[in-house]
């Protein structure tokens, strides 16, 4: 084939080992292509801050592509009528992308695409993009195809043929700007910067220096924000390929092995080993979505069906939503979140487990402001990890986080808390925890009046978590409910890494995936 190939790019800006972007540049001319869709922008779990990182990505790609001899072409518009019009302009013989594991909505799409360019008699190559499996038949083998996805070698940068004619004016100069896709104003003063350069920093950083004590500091978000490697929105949005991460971090702990021999290597064996697990992990996770889809809006495990309200309550919810349930270091998690669109695997799922056991609120609305918040949306992991922390899975261990102990083990002296909820600035450490049992006096002293300056705790959090486990416990002793969960557990249990086969649900481990790529965690 020497006819023009067009590469359709999505969540894979990058040109560095970007299988499709090889394979069709050796069948002729690239067209390289990014489609901004309106209507994907105006889905309920996608947000400013996520077009704002995509963008700074389309930015960086551009100038990668442009050095390799062709320019990114970017139209805006619905997928079908773009590609439509590109192919009365160009003799297009082949699309190329990756396999995606998005949304409902890019799911659609992609149903969409592939009818009409069957129609057209265009062929459309889908490439896998990491460790996920379309048409996974069982969960057995699965560990082991992701073993050899990343051992794979690492694609090198195509030189591009130029096109002798490029398209006409319907190619877009500036990328749009947040508002001019409808999105809502969305400040984010603390976010990540996109762009391949600015993941390879991080990826070296992370790896020469900052994860070090990644497995003793990854769950405190005191020390998490420089200890984790913060990948997560890189992976998300392909600045960075999975397998590039993976074998640079083997790189790394074979590094580390031979300064082993001169007793030189310090706590860097175990931080790289567990940082490795979470990156299986994050594969692991999205393989959940890619072979149910239904799990981003109905609950996995039936049996939880009814168990509670769709429609939220909605005080419960902005309060939670915007850091104001009188829980400190709740609300100090949920602010530091919006604000810097991050926040580590723990406290992610301390999040979502208050909403649904404490809060006692459907995942489905929770789920979906997460998906706003995190500038690492990835929906192959959010969705399976926020049934996972709302025991919506039927395999997993119930984790009920007591919001009162995890402020004093992962903030022993309420340095988090103050600096996200200045309200309680002049409260001691001792009482920092449990505001709502303040005296009076000591609300005067302290300068807080709690109902007035910062909430009243929204419930008593002990009689919740009772009323959660009663509640589930329940439904999960019925029979119909066990036999659910067995064949939960053979379509999605985590097995161990190079067997074929796991011993039952009641051997699945608590696991965590990201919602974030290093998590549970990085």
């Amino acid at each position: 084939m020497n006819g023009i190939q067009l590469l359709w790019f999505k969540r894979d800006l990058r040109v560095h080992d970007h299988t499709a972007l090889v394979e069709a540049s050796r069948r002729g001319i690239v067209l390289p292509l990014y489609i901004i869709e309106p209507d994907y922008w105006a889905q309920p779990d996608v947000s400013g801050r996520h077009w704002a990182f995509a963008r700074e990505c389309l930015d960086g790609l551009r100038k990668e592509l442009a050095a390799l001899g062709q320019p990114l072409i970017v139209q805006v518009g619905e997928a079908v009528t773009v590609l439509n019009r590109l192919l009365q302009q160009q003799p297009i013989e082949a699309v190329w992308s990756h396999e995606e594991t998005g949304n409902d909505w890019t799911y659609r799409r992609d149903q969409a695409v592939g009818e009409w360019l069957r129609s057209q008699g265009v062929p459309w190559h889908e490439v896998p993009r990491h460790g996920v499996v379309r048409r996974l038949k069982t969960r057995n083998q699965w560990s082991r195809i992701w073993e050899q996805r990343m051992r794979a070698p690492l694609e090198p940068p195509p030189v591009l043929r130029p096109l002798a004619v490029l398209v006409d004016h319907e190619m877009v100069d500036a990328l749009p700007e947040a508002r001019e896709l409808g999105l809502v104003d969305d400040p984010c003063p603390g976010r990540q910067c996109g762009g391949r350069s600015a993941g390879v920093a991080l990826l070296e950083g992370f790896l020469g220096a900052r994860g070090e004590s990644y497995h003793l500091e990854m769950s405190s978000p005191l020390t998490a924000f420089e200890s984790c490697s913060r990948l997560s929105p890189h992976l998300a949005w392909g600045t960075l390929s999975m397998r590039e991460v993976v074998q640079a971090t083997r790189y790394r702990r074979q590094q580390i092995a031979d300064l082993g021999r001169k007793g030189e290597r310090g706590t860097w064996a175990k931080a790289l080993a567990a940082f490795e697990g979470r990156l299986h992990w994050h594969c692991h996770f999205m393989q959940k979505l890619e072979s149910e889809p239904r799990i981003e809006f109905e609950n996995l495990h039936r049996a939880c069906d009814g168990l509670r309200d769709p429609q939220p309550d909605a005080d419960r919810l902005v309060a939670w939503s915007q850091g104001l349930t009188g829980f400190p270091f709740v609300d100090a998690c949920m602010r530091a979140l919006r604000e810097t669109g991050w926040i580590n695997f723990r406290m992610r799922a301390m999040l979502m487990s208050f909403s649904s056991y404490h809060l006692w609120l459907h995942w489905r609305e929770p789920g979906l402001h997460l998906a706003r918040v995190f500038t690492d949306y990835e929906p192959g992991i959010h969705w399976p990890q926020v049934q996972m922390q709302s025991g919506t899975t039927g395999i997993n261990t119930l984790r009920i986080y007591n919001p009162v102990k995890q402020s004093q083990d992962q903030d022993p002296h309420g340095e988090f808390i103050r600096r996200w909820v200045p309200e309680l600035a002049g409260v001691p450490d001792a009482r920092i925890h449990t505001p709502w049992m303040l005296s009076s006096t000591e609300q005067d002293t302290y300068g807080c009046r709690i109902g007035h300056d910062y909430p009243d705790r929204l419930l008593d959090h002990e009689a919740a978590a009772r009323a959660a486990r009663r509640r589930f416990g329940a439904i999960r002793r019925t029979p119909e409910s066990r036999a659910e969960r067995e064949a939960i557990f053979l379509a999605h249990g985590s097995r161990r890494r190079g067997a074929g086969r796991a011993a039952g649900p009641r051997r699945a481990r608590m696991t965590g995936g990201t919602m974030g790529p290093d998590e549970p965690t990085a």
